[in-house]
């Protein structure tokens, strides 16, 4: 049966608590599908609460002195580091031809001068050393003879001791080269790899111990042959 005019007419307070809860949840659909930022819990309008923020904890004074003291003493022992390798080690420009082909004019080595402090000088190191007649001028050479090697060079090939050596590193022989000498304590016999062309022990003698600057077996630059030395 069709609802009264009075029964249509009643107010809102005339309603029960069921119809009155009912009507209130249809209004906030309504809204809530209008754009309402809310939502409706057990007949009441809920609204959004503010963002919730964590309170970041209070630095401890105490790590932050040990992360301090940590970044300090790292910073000290890299100082430390490359000045020691800044006195063991140092950078060299090779200026001329008398070691080709295996280090030419303008490459960049790097000289050892911590390995002969624990270890004694062998044949066919790559040595730095000073120049015998004025000790101002670095040389670059290979050590051939070391003391008590008999040292002699026919037609250009060398021989130690009596053997013929094996000198991968030689391109060009001096076929004209002879040669011969005993090393004495304390010296080395040292010569160039481009024979022809190298001013070395066959001109200016044997080279005393205390003038050996020290070992080269690596090429810095160019970055194309970058590597050690043979």
């Amino acid at each position: 049966m069709a609802p009264t005019r009075q029964e249509r007419n009643r107010t809102l307070d005339d309603r029960s608590p069921y119809e009155l809860a009912k009507e209130f949840r249809r209004y906030a659909h309504e809204l809530k599908l209008r754009g309402g930022d809310f939502d409706v819990q057990g007949g009441a309008i809920v609204l959004p609460g503010a963002p919730a923020t964590t309170a970041r904890p209070p630095v401890d004074p105490m790590v932050a002195m040990r992360v301090i003291r940590a970044a300090v003493a790292a910073l000290q022992a890299a100082f430390v580091v490359l000045l020691a390798w800044l006195l063991l080690f140092n950078f060299s420009i090779v200026r001329g031809q008398s070691m080709r082909p295996g280090i030419e004019d303008g490459d960049r080595i790097l000289i050892d001068r911590f390995s002969y402090m624990f270890s004694s000088v062998e044949r066919g190191d790559i040595v730095v050393l000073g120049y015998p007649l004025d000790p101002s001028l670095d040389y670059i050479k290979r050590v051939i003879g070391v003391p008590g090697d008999e040292v002699q060079i026919r037609a250009g090939e060398v021989f130690v001791n009596g053997v013929a050596m094996a000198e991968p590193y030689v391109r060009d022989i001096d076929r004209t080269s002879y040669f011969m000498t005993l090393v004495e304590e304390g010296h080395f016999f040292v010569l160039g790899d481009n024979r022809p062309h190298s001013s070395d022990s066959r001109e200016f003698g044997q080279v005393p111990a205390d003038l050996l600057k020290g070992k080269v077996d690596v090429r810095l630059w160019p970055p194309t042959r970058l590597g050690f030395l043979e």
